[in-house]
Order: structure tokens, then sequence, then C-alpha cells
């Protein structure tokens, strides 16, 4: 049985710890919060720290951290070093640096550690990464999410602007899945972005794009924006195309678009050669929930199996750092070369 910590109970935290609720080799020793949380019934009765000193005390084989970016470091360094694996919410850090100093802990004490990318657990999107790769590059992506986000879910976006912009928030993961398909180094990146509310600090910016290329002649754009302007005509594009023909991700559910459930959703895939169009039907998708529960069953087995984990921390500190670069090019005016 794997002793589990909880740290940080906002939505992912939540799910995550619903994960662990269901999961028969997990037993949740601890939920930390600095403030007192709403939770779902199937919570109650946990143990309620609020304090991470509290929680580390208890000895627990598996953190998991659901906090704001700029804590992530600090936080998995202490629990590997206590002696836990951990799993951190995207993204692994607030910089580069951090991202390998947490590395660097993972493989000096031998501890696993994943990040929550949870598109790598969806069978929809490993079927589009699939698909992508049997046409052959290069390719250019056309990947955004946008989100038209107002009440309790701009308040939640104003919040997570105090430490990271959307295109580094959202777009670590969609960098990774561009990674996963051309599997070619990154060579530059440049970000245009802009400032469309005054409830936001003047040195953050609530919209952004940028454009990334690989070394083998692959090209990638990726937009965000978060808040009550965003437009939500053609906010979920998931397009890419390469010398054979394109994929794309059509027939997705219509929700609002600040709607969690949503991002993940893929409906279809539309499989374009120039000798025809295939639809590709995908039934049965899983749900957000299904997914959390999917992200931590697979470090419950990596942790069980000693599975080697260090591809996936190098995977997450390289589609971290495309989108930091994006983030410095948005505020210099000028291209990143990596």
């Amino acid at each position: 049985m794997t002793r589990t910590l909880i740290i940080g109970l906002g939505n992912m935290g939540r799910s995550h710890a619903l994960a662990h609720h269901a999961n028969p080799v997990s037993e949740i020793i601890g939920l930390v919060n600095r403030s007192a949380p709403i939770l779902p019934p199937a919570l109650h009765g946990y143990p309620l720290l609020h304090s991470v000193d509290e929680g580390l005390a208890l000895e627990p084989d598996l953190v998991v951290i659901a906090t704001h970016a700029d804590s992530h470091a600090d936080l998995a360094i202490a629990a590997m070093e206590a002696g836990a694996h951990v799993f951190v919410e995207k993204p692994l850090a607030a910089t580069v640096e951090e991202a390998r100093r947490v590395a660097a802990t993972a493989r000096a004490t031998g501890r696993k550690l994943t990040v929550g990318y949870i598109l790598r657990h969806h069978p929809s999107w490993q079927r589009l990464i699939a698909e992508a790769r049997a046409l052959g590059g290069p390719y250019v992506f056309r990947l955004n999410l946008n989100q038209q986000s107002t009440g309790a879910a701009w308040e939640a976006h104003k919040a997570l602007m105090r430490t990271m912009s959307p295109i580094v928030d959202c777009g670590v993961h969609y960098v990774d899945v561009m990674c996963q398909i051309t599997e070619a180094r990154p060579t530059r990146v440049h970000g245009i972005g802009a400032r469309l509310s005054d409830e936001i600090a003047p040195d953050m910016y609530n919209y952004g794009q940028f454009q990334v290329t690989f070394e083998d002649g692959s090209v990638g754009w990726y937009e965000a924006g978060w808040g009550p302007m965003i437009s939500e005509t053609a906010y979920f594009v998931k397009d890419i195309v390469t010398p054979s023909g394109s994929v794309s991700i059509v027939d997705a559910p219509r929700t609002d678009s600040d709607d969690i459930a949503g991002h993940t959703r893929v409906g279809g895939l539309l499989l374009h050669r120039p000798s025809g169009d295939r639809l590709i039907d995908l039934p049965d998708e899983p749900d957000h929930q299904a997914l959390c529960n999917a992200e931590q069953a697979f470090l419950l087995r990596a942790i069980a199996k000693d599975i080697d984990l260090s591809r996936h921390v190098e995977d997450a500190v390289q589609s971290l750092a495309i989108c930091l670069a994006a983030d410095e090019s948005i505020r210099t005016g000028a291209a990143v070369l990596l």
C-alpha cells in the first residue's frame, strides 16, 4: 500500500485526491491546504493539514503536488529529499533552472517523478500522435486553447497569472505533443502577446501566441488567451499538417471554452490524404476524472515495478523550456534561440 499525501486542493488537487481515494493500492494519509477547502463527500474524513511540514512528518511514500507553479520546485525537492516519490502538476517549475534542479534531485535520490501531462494518458490523443507520425514529417502544428472565462473561472485565471502566463500554463501540454510527434530538437521560438485587462498585473499578458521551429524543418504555432473578452470562435484548433496529408481533431462535443472537461475531448479525428478523407471515430472517451485516475495509476505502477521515468522528466523540462522561451520572447520582443 502506497501512503499518499496530497498538497493543494484546488480543481486538480481534488481530482488527484479522488483518484487515490478510488485506487486500491493507495492510502491517503493527509490532505494539505492553507485554507479550509471545499471537498466532495468522498474526501471527507481524511486528515486535513495546514502545512507541508505536518504532511511530510507523516513520512508519505508519494506526494502529489497541485499548488501554484512558483511553489512546485521547492515542494517537489523537499518531498523527494524526505524519501517520497512525487507527482507534480504541470508546469514542472516556474523556471528552467528550477525544473533542472527538480530533475537532478529525482536522479540523485532515485525517486520516481511524473508531471501532470494529462494528454499522455488519453487514448484519443495517443491515436492523434500515432496517426501524425504515420504520415511522416516535417510537420506543421496548429494548436490553440483559448478560454472565455467569467466569474469564478476568471478569478481562478487571474490567480494563476500572478505567477504564470497562459501560454506557459497550458502551452506545455501542446508543445509536449509537438515534441512527441517530431522528436526533433527545437531550435528557435518567437512569441507575441497582449494585455487585454486592467485586472492583471502590468507586466502580465492574458493573450499570447508563439511559433517554434525544429531541426527537422517542422514548425509549430500555439495560442492561448484567458478572460471574459476572449472569443469562442475557433478557440479549440488541433491540426497537424504534413507533406502526405493532415490529421485534425474534429467533432469534439461543444462546451464552454473554460470548461476544463472539454479541453481533453476529441470526438473524432479527420485523416486527410490527397487521395481522400477518412473520419476515425473515437467512442467511449475517458472523462477528466478518468484521466486523472490514469495519471495516478501510471505513477503507482512505476513505483511498484521500478519503471524508468527519466525520459518522461527530460520531456517535461524540454516542453517547459520552449514555453518559457516564448514568454521571454514576448517580454523582450526578440526571437529566442534554443
